[in-house]
């Protein structure tokens, strides 16, 4: 048994043993969950926004400061710069997940805003932000579900939360441009620095110093899970202060969630059948197939939710829009590790 071999079977085991955990796995149910809470209280406590809001730096609230810093951080302690000299090992999956990412995804979803949101800028803003941001963390479970090829995944979200750092403010700005709507650039790249820049700088410094302290083993198995439900803490926080603060609003405007949940959905969809056909026509094997799929269909929520925050305020349509960009990432991954078994068992892709 040769040692590719070997380590084809450690994957494959690893890949079976892993699941969802317990908040991961019903992470649409506390979402929900949060919007009741925070209607709740925006209703019976009015003055928490104000509590919220008296502590800010700049235009954001240094309590939900923290909580969207310790949502951004596990995601960067993914990058593996050492596994990016693999890139030319495979290459073809990794080049149609970019073209996905920055060429596809983004501009789909600005058609869709703008056939079924005309009249609301910040939901637009709110859908560009979700388009525009490749995934970099979630994914790596998505795959594992999905028994995919996860050294292809690592390296894809390695190279995203790289391009992600230099690509995500410009074609914000450049699709916000196509539908001219003002958007600060001072802003957004301060949001980009702040969001994705000082996490992943603290990421790669934590990371060295604490494998050097302990060793690699407990780092992934003890640290990361760790701040990884930490992050899910966050998440769910910053939801609750989230709604809370547009308790009133959505009352009023309850039309508003269902309304940008349309080209959300319809954006997804096409997306992932773009995604679908493109790994049919270049012949990949499922286990890179499906990867390409779920890594190309994705959005990485945390930092489109950070932005609308940083440039419009908690209480904003733009910041509820990327809301519910989460509200439907995970039932719609979810569904494309099922639609990937069920295409693998019909031959869709070369086994």
């Amino acid at each position: 048994m040769s040692v590719s071999d070997t380590e084809e079977i450690a994957i494959t085991h690893e890949e079976q043993s892993k699941d969802l955990g317990f908040f991961e796995k019903y992470l649409t149910l506390w979402v929900a969950l949060c919007i009741l809470i925070g209607i709740l209280l925006s209703i019976y406590v009015p003055g928490i926004s104000q509590a919220i809001n008296s502590v800010t730096i700049g235009q954001i609230s240094i309590p939900i400061g923290i909580c969207l810093f310790l949502m951004m951080y596990p995601a960067m302690l993914n990058l593996q710069v050492s596994e990016l000299k693999k890139l030319g090992k495979n290459p073809k999956p990794i080049i149609l997940t970019i073209i996905s990412n920055w060429l596809i995804a983004p501009f789909i979803g600005l058609l869709m805003a703008r056939i079924f949101l005309q009249g609301y800028e910040q939901l637009i803003v709110a859908i560009i932000l979700l388009s525009s941001s490749p995934c970099t963390a979630m994914v790596l479970v998505w795959g594992w579900m999905a028994k995919g090829n996860q050294e292809q995944n690592v390296v894809n979200t390695s190279l995203n939360t790289i391009t992600i750092i230099f690509g995500y403010a410009p074609m914000v700005a450049f699709l916000t441009g196509i539908q001219n709507i003002p958007v600060d650039w001072i802003l957004l790249l301060v949001s980009a620095f702040v969001f994705i820049g000082l996490p992943l700088l603290t990421g790669i410094i934590s990371k060295r110093l604490l494998i050097s302290a302990k060793d690699e083993d407990w780092f992934n198995k003890t640290y990361r899970p760790i701040v990884g439900k930490i992050s899910i803490v966050a998440l769910l926080t910053t939801l609750v202060v989230l709604f809370s603060m547009n308790g009133e609003v959505l009352i009023q405007n309850p039309d508003l969630l269902l309304l940008v949940s349309i080209p959300l959905l319809l954006g997804f969809l096409i997306v992932v059948g773009y995604n679908v056909l493109m790994t049919k026509l270049f012949r990949l094997k499922y286990r890179e197939a499906v990867i390409t799929v779920i890594i190309g269909s994705s959005s990485h929520f945390e930092i489109a939710i950070a932005t609308a925050i940083a440039m419009y305020g908690i209480g904003s349509f733009a910041a509820l829009g990327t809301t519910m960009g989460l509200f439907w990432e995970v039932p719609v991954m979810l569904s494309i590790v099922y639609l990937g078994k069920f295409l693998r068992k019909r031959g869709f892709w070369k086994s």
